[in-house]
């Protein structure tokens, strides 16, 4: 392998085969990636308000092919959207899908954080970050926001069974080092974040489906297959 194969993005590799590569985990679930895109986007909007934020400058900070960037414009009304991603093939495919809605696209290394965005969201994204490196991701996305700026951490749930087993046996996990919750909440709160709350959603595979209706009484329960750490930049 050359130097310059050894130096590209892992995701550059697998961003034009990155939804067939989730098809077999996607059966075990028992819904397409949407689902989950837009059921996660249902609960940030839910939160928020209850924060009574409603932001319009938003980052989604690895933000790949960019399933989360048209949700974030359309369901948040956002007059900007930036969407950071350090593989340049991902950012092509999003910026494919964006259509004609208000999102920039850039690496990280060529984005100059302002603290001006009110929203950082970042979905599992972390347990692809390097520990030594995980640290420094918190401060990019602590400088990028605004005082009192909202920092919406999604992770998935090693402490999910269904979920533990699908990532040590994912390709696209394979050099991923899963992030339990309360490693979230330290690495955020140590970078100046004040920890707002901890949600935990999608609890129920494929064949309970049905039970699904029941998931908002259970984000307390450390088992849903992924979680949210809220924060807000003091």
């Amino acid at each position: 392998m050359n130097a310059a194969n050894e130096n590209e993005p892992e995701f550059d590799r697998s961003a034009r085969s990155y939804e067939a590569l989730f098809k077999p985990w996607l059966k075990v679930a028992g819904a397409p990636r949407e689902y989950f895109a837009q059921s996660r986007m249902d609960w940030l909007l839910r939160v928020l308000r209850d924060q009574k934020v409603a932001p319009k400058r938003v980052m989604d900070f690895g933000c790949g092919t960019g399933m989360c960037l048209s949700l974030l414009a359309d369901a948040l009304k956002a007059e900007q959207v930036i969407g950071l991603d350090p593989s340049e093939e991902s950012l092509a495919v999003a910026r494919e899908s964006a259509g004609s809605r208000p999102v920039q696209l850039a690496t990280p290394a060529a984005y100059l954080p302002q603290q001006d965005m009110d929203l950082v969201f970042c979905n599992g994204v972390f347990h692809h970050i390097p520990l030594e490196e995980r640290s420094g991701a918190v401060d990019y996305i602590y400088r990028s926001l605004r005082p009192g700026g909202i920092f919406a951490l999604w992770e998935n749930n090693p402490w999910n069974p269904i979920h533990n087993f699908a990532m040590k046996h994912s390709e696209i996990d394979k050099n991923a080092i899963p992030v339990p919750p309360p490693e979230s909440r330290r690495l955020v709160s140590s970078g100046r974040f004040q920890v707002i709350r901890t949600d935990y959603l999608f609890f129920f595979p494929g064949y309970f489906t049905w039970l699904r209706p029941l998931e908002r009484q259970l984000i307390k329960v450390p088992l849903g297959a992924q979680y949210q750490v809220l924060a807000r930049k003091v």
